[in-house]
């Protein structure tokens, strides 16, 4: 994943070797934390594969989705500029391994590599993006819309390199990433794939359009 990763293509090759040195990776199986609110930030974090949320509770239970993240794609930065706590909770969606990287090494990239600096003002720029355009979802689309939203949130090309056509998520999980109720999510999924934008299989949901599921806003209703 390092290797592969747009800001470590552009490292040199003794620098990019002393970063996966300092490197680790480790399981996370399907809904257990891969970060908590209130822990110390030590760590920049990567999903080297499955899929993953970031959200925030409060003390009556109640919970909302922030972003989501696909395997190739890292988050924290923000929080370990600031060398501060972190403020939501990481959750694996689906059995995931990670990639640890640690405060230091990730201190040191910044303070010398221009590539790097570079790379993460284009992430946290589409993540801001993200977030904006998370905010219109939640406050003008209907639940088909936040879904058809959700899923080509995953397919963000600064965020995360290519995830692949098919999307191994139940509804349970999409219904999480949207924010709407698992039976609200296996409607949208029926008239999105009605549209012929996406298949829905057992084994996941694979994206025929991306183009039109961006481009999805619901019908007006009938007058």
């Amino acid at each position: 994943m390092l290797r592969k990763s747009v800001w470590g293509r552009a490292l040199g090759a003794a620098e990019l070797e002393a970063v996966v040195a300092q490197c680790h990776e480790r399981p996370v199986g399907a809904g257990q934390a891969i970060v908590q609110a209130g822990e110390p930030a030590l760590h920049w974090i990567g999903l080297v594969s499955g899929v993953a949320c970031m959200s925030v509770s409060m003390p009556d239970g109640k919970e909302t989705s922030l972003t989501s993240l696909a395997a190739g794609g890292w988050f924290g930065e923000g929080t370990l500029i600031k060398r501060g706590h972190w403020q939501y909770d990481g959750r694996a969606l689906t059995d995931c391994q990670v990639a640890l990287m640690p405060i230091d090494c990730f201190e040191h990239l910044r303070q010398t590599s221009l590539p790097f600096n570079h790379y993460l003002q284009l992430l946290m720029g589409a993540r801001m993006g993200g977030f904006i355009a998370k905010l219109c979802v939640d406050r003008l689309l209907d639940s088909t819309a936040r879904i058809a939203q959700a899923l080509a949130g995953l397919y963000q090309p600064e965020v995360y390199p290519d995830p692949g056509p098919l999307l191994h998520l139940s509804q349970a999980e999409l219904g999480q990433l949207a924010g709407v109720s698992r039976q609200r999510t296996n409607i949208g999924l029926q008239v999105l794939e009605r549209a012929g934008l996406i298949e829905v299989s057992r084994r996941g949901i694979r994206v025929r359009d991306l183009a039109g599921l961006r481009a999805y806003r619901s019908p007006p209703a009938a007058q």
